[in-house]
């Protein structure tokens, strides 16, 4: 008689930003074999994997715990979807914890004690609850931080196709390994990630509309085309009889202002695409916090309505300079002889 073999209880942690007193760490709880990407994938496999990134069971209500390299723990309750949030203050030093790139090491498990998990444990005979993850805790001698967008920003995907079928076919049948950067990208933002030292860890945050379940895709794709490592925002894709309440701002705006907020002393360079709302979002934040925001860099789309208006947004913006580029090289240029990069 065949036993019908479960999946095991997993923790997937996202790379997320904290502070020198306050951590501020993202994952899920899911009922899941742990997801694989690899180079060089057959069709059927990329297939297979986008299958499983979307079809997704969370542990609802998951008690997790968190665990420093100093023995410091933490413990919250994940939400109906699985998501937990560890958003803390602490009363010692983070920076003392980190490694030469200022990143922190955190161990999540599952609380032992708790019967859900002890039940699980036994049926499934669960052989594994140590998962590791990391947060940036930028150095405090960073000379600025920038904030990108993905999509048509640094990964060709046609978010102004028509009907988005772009996207679609980008997402779902393109493995990370096969999907281009926009050209000179990675090189660009190495240049500011060093800064005008050319040594610093200055941080860098990736920001899209694209839901978690993409989070591994889009890691493997920054990693592999050489773009500076950072934490990835993404968003949870609210379902029709979900009851947790809506952002009051768009995603990306809240990700913004969050980001700053949590960072208060530190100025910021905003890079995005002339395609989508970015525009928008990045004038109401500049005008939000007009001594914060260093330049703002909009790649240019071939879309001549599109182009229009936000070059006429640009011509008049005066709270930081505005640009749209063709390609990287223009903002190398800028950058440098503002003294931003070498």
């Amino acid at each position: 008689m065949a036993i019908f073999k479960r999946d095991p209880w997993i923790l997937d942690i996202y790379r997320t930003y904290s502070g020198e007193n306050h951590l501020y760490i993202r994952g899920r709880a899911l009922e899941d074999q742990p997801l694989k990407h690899y180079e060089q994938q057959t069709l059927y496999q990329t297939l297979r994997n986008t299958w499983r990134t979307f079809a997704t069971d969370e542990i609802r209500n998951a008690q997790v715990r968190l665990t420093l390299s100093n023995g410091k723990y933490f413990e919250v309750k994940a939400d109906h979807e699985g998501y937990f949030l560890f958003d803390i203050k602490t009363d010692f030093n983070l920076h003392e914890l980190t490694d030469k790139e200022g990143y922190l090491r955190i161990t999540v498990s599952f609380d032992e004690d708790n019967a859900a998990f002890a039940k699980a444990k036994r049926q499934r005979r669960l052989k594994v609850n140590k998962f590791t993850g990391e947060t940036l805790i930028p150095p405090q001698d960073a000379a600025y931080g920038v904030i990108s967008d993905i999509d048509d920003t640094i990964m060709h995907t046609g978010v102004t196709s028509f009907l988005k079928t772009r996207v679609a076919f980008n997402t779902f049948f393109k493995n990370y390994d096969r999907r281009l950067p926009l050209k000179g990208a990675a090189s660009f933002y190495q240049l500011l990630h060093r800064g005008p030292s050319s040594k610093a860890q200055n941080p860098m945050f990736y920001l899209s509309n694209s839901p978690w379940n993409l989070y591994k895709y889009l890691e493997k794709f920054l990693d592999f085309h050489g773009f500076p490592k950072g934490p990835i925002l993404l968003r949870d894709f609210p379902t029709p009889w979900d009851r947790m309440p809506k952002l009051k701002r768009p995603h990306k705006v809240h990700e913004l202002v969050h980001v700053l907020k949590h960072f208060p002393d530190m100025k910021f360079i905003l890079i995005g695409d002339s395609g989508e709302h970015d525009v928008d979002y990045y004038k109401d934040v500049a005008q939000q916090f007009p001594d914060r925001i260093m330049a703002i860099y909009l790649r240019s789309v071939e879309h001549k309505k599109k182009m229009q208006r936000v070059q006429s947004i640009a011509d008049s913006f005066t709270i930081c300079p505005m640009l749209l580029v063709k390609e990287s090289k223009e903002g190398v240029a800028h950058a440098r002889e503002n003294g931003w990069v070498v």
